[in-house]
């Protein structure tokens, strides 16, 4: 594999939680929508499992909410999550400095 292909693998597939967030804090979403939505915005498509995941471990850290309605379960981002996307885009600004 390619350093570029390391690379963009390493930023997309293996910091799902960075896209779930972003995607989050423009909407709540249904875990079910996540994959298409995440292929739509973002140009790959994660497992088809591996959102509900990401979303149960997000979940655990405060990260994300969840609320049961008619039996169908919605995410949303908490307060918490939003500072955590805050310090993503932070650091990522001061590498592409450095760049």
């Amino acid at each position: 594999m390619q350093p570029i292909e390391r690379l963009k693998k390493l930023n997309t597939k293996e910091n799902l939680w960075i896209y779930i967030l972003i995607l989050l804090k423009k909407n709540p979403l249904y875990a079910w929508e996540i994959p298409s939505l995440i292929e739509k915005e973002f140009g790959f498509r994660p497992g088809n499992i591996t959102p509900y995941r990401v979303l149960y471990r997000l979940e655990g850290e405060s990260l994300v909410k969840s609320n049961l309605k008619d039996r169908r379960r919605t995410y949303h981002i908490t307060e918490k999550g939003l500072k955590e996307l805050n310090q993503v885009k932070t650091f990522y600004k001061d590498i592409i400095n450095k760049l």
